[in-house]
């Protein structure tokens, strides 16, 4: 009588066997650190920009600040990005020939805003505003990482739903006096959670409504 299986048929249905539920669970662990990696999450990429502007010479170097092209950071949700006006008030007068500052002196010309690609980019699900974060003693570090140490701009920060909750769930690890919001050698105090605290209540926060599901998504 013929063999109906063949001699590794047995080792075959084994693996088969193993195989049905370790590759579920394999699946779930792939797909979890995919999502998680810097090629979804989009952390310490850096994009390419035209102009090439460097953080690291306009803020460390020349001194500055968020808000002279971050206008609207303190009043709106969204930061805002300088007009090529704002860009031109100096460069009308220095690198005034630049080959890289040529899309500059063309936005001006042709009377059309600068095209940047947007390195913080959330899906259009997630609400954040920026003005919220800013006037509540959130520092532009926290999530933006060292900016003056940046030659072009890149993402330090993961932005995950489960990074923004841990902040989200204990605010007071994060927060700092006013005059420090912008200032990126600041680093917590030993006494960060008492003095967090207190900024809480000074800012009226109520911690229990930022993990309501409403806050971020709208």
């Amino acid at each position: 009588m013929a063999q109906i299986f063949s001699p590794g048929a047995t080792t075959i249905a084994r693996l088969a066997l193993v195989a049905i539920p370790v590759l579920p669970v394999v699946s779930i662990l792939l797909a979890y650190t995919l999502m998680n990696s810097n090629h979804v999450t989009g952390q310490s990429l850096t994009l390419h920009q035209n102009p090439p502007f460097s953080h690291e010479h306009h803020v460390r170097e020349l001194g500055i600040g968020c808000a002279m092209c971050h206008s609207q950071v303190e009043k709106t949700a969204f930061a805002g990005m300088p007009k090529t006006e704002v860009c031109m008030s100096c460069h009308s007068q220095i690198w005034t020939g630049a080959e890289m500052l040529a899309p500059v002196r063309r936005s001006l010309a042709e009377n059309k805003p600068l095209v940047w690609q947007r390195v913080h980019n959330l899906p259009d699900y997630v609400y954040f505003d920026h003005s919220v974060h800013v006037t509540n003693g959130v520092g532009c570090s926290s999530c933006h990482g060292d900016v003056p140490t940046m030659p072009l701009m890149r993402q330090a920060a993961p932005l995950t739903m489960g990074w923004c909750l841990d902040c989200h769930k204990a605010p007071e690890h994060q927060l700092r006096p006013q005059d420090r919001i912008y200032d990126f050698e600041w680093t917590p105090p030993a006494d960060q959670e008492a003095r967090g605290r207190a900024l809480i209540a000074e800012h009226g926060i109520d911690v229990k409504h930022l993990t309501d599901c409403s806050v971020c998504h709208r």
